[in-house]
């Protein structure tokens, strides 16, 4: 295990293969790092222990912080478990080149980054490394000759050989799923606002469109069934409304108002008919 804050590597776990082991013991190996990183920390709380003893997948739910590894070493700094480089000693190049074939081939499983789950897959090309182990392999020769930092190292699933730092680095994973979940999601934004303003109602009677709160007031169920004419908008259904008031309020002023005297006959007239005779 090798430590190198200062250059960027805060924890390397390195195995040496002086031709001493073939692919498959490697691949055992490797196999092996990925299960430790996957294993819970003896102080769990218990809800997580239960989840992960119930489901053999689990663990991919439970936070680094949580996992054993870290209890042993500090955070790398990137995502996924501990970074583990395979360094070949006096051996030959074919051999190193048919042993990290076979790594790449057999072992996907433990190095290889997945998919993002999102709702905008087809916008996502970035990769999940959060469950992977970063491996990188070099030369003991290479090492010899140019030294730790320079460009030496190979990632599997790369080509062409990097720094021990640009190799460990993700340029396609959780910092570009940000950048691309965020264009994602404000286009889908954009799309859905345009969508809903293609259907946004417009008053037959001036031509505006209508409000959003009119529109919701048409629409919604408790408010649609008072809500009037429902093609028209909130400014032409206040005239309505202001009309219709105002016409009630006149007819309760006239029904209160006090009623004028009719003309009646004059108070002689028809008495005269009963007078007395002198």
């Amino acid at each position: 295990m090798v430590r190198a804050p200062r250059a960027g590597v805060p924890v390397l776990l390195v195995e040496v293969d002086r031709r001493s082991e073939d692919a498959h013991e490697l691949l055992t190996k490797l196999r092996r790092y990925w299960q430790w990183g996957r294993m819970l920390a003896k102080d769990a709380d218990k809800r997580t222990a239960d989840l992960v003893r119930s489901r053999a997948d689990a663990i991919e739910r439970v936070d680094h912080e949580q996992r054993l590894w870290r209890r042993v070493y500090p955070p790398t700094g990137r995502e996924g478990l501990v970074p583990l480089a395979f360094v070949f000693a006096d051996t030959t190049e074919e051999k190193v080149a048919n042993t990290v074939a076979a790594l790449e081939e057999a072992g996907r499983r433990y190095w290889a980054p997945r998919r993002y789950d999102s709702l905008y897959e087809k916008a996502i090309t970035a990769r999940d490394y959060r469950q992977a182990v970063p491996v990188v392999v070099t030369t003991l020769e290479q090492l010899q000759e140019h030294g730790a930092g320079a460009a030496v190292w190979r990632r599997l699933g790369r080509t062409g050989q990097q720094t021990l730092t640009d190799a460990l680095d993700n340029p396609d994973g959780h910092a570009l799923y940000r950048r691309q979940y965020a264009r994602a999601d404000a286009e889908d934004k954009r799309r859905r606002a345009a969508e809903r303003e293609a259907q946004r109602p417009v008053c037959t009677r001036c031509g505006r469109k209508f409000t959003d709160a009119r529109w919701e007031e048409i629409t919604v169920h408790r408010t649609a069934v008072r809500a009037g004419d429902r093609t028209e908008c909130g400014p032409c259904r206040a005239d309505d409304v202001a009309r219709q008031e105002a016409a009630a309020e006149a007819t309760r002023l006239a029904a209160a108002a006090p009623r004028e005297p009719q003309d009646g006959p004059e108070p002689d007239r028809g008495r005269g008919w009963f007078r007395r005779r002198p």
